[in-house]
């Protein structure tokens, strides 16, 4: 057996696949309206679908799980971000684990908790 995918809900498809290709660089593989694979197995699907699949609550900022990328210059990712989204709510600002790793988490458009950090 083999993780094909990651599923995120989103509200507006358009400005979520905007955002990760803004700041990730993802481009769209497949578009089903309504559910979108891009490169690295992300796929996007709108809120109401999920709702109809689901039929129950989707709970924003809920902190159960996170997108995790990495990347090699962390300052640069972190201005990028900053320009292009000023309003983006933190988690936690750039900081350095005690073993070296500086990481840097933050909310999407939605709500889903996204980790970027300098490789492991």
């Amino acid at each position: 057996m083999k993780l094909k995918n990651i599923l995120i809900v989103v509200k507006d498809i358009e400005k979520s696949k905007q955002f990760y290709h803004d700041l990730f660089g993802l481009e769209v593989v497949l578009d089903n309206g309504g559910n979108m694979i891009l490169t690295e197995g992300l796929v996007l699907q709108d809120e109401k679908i999920w709702n109809e699949f689901l039929k129950k609550d989707i709970i924003p900022a809920s902190n159960s799980c996170e997108l995790y990328f990495e990347e090699n210059d962390i300052d640069a990712f972190i201005q990028k971000l900053e320009k292009l989204y000023p309003s983006i709510q933190y988690v936690n600002r750039l900081i350095t684990h005690s073993w070296g790793q500086k990481v840097v988490r933050f909310y999407d458009l939605d709500g889903n908790l996204i980790e970027v950090g300098t490789p492991m």
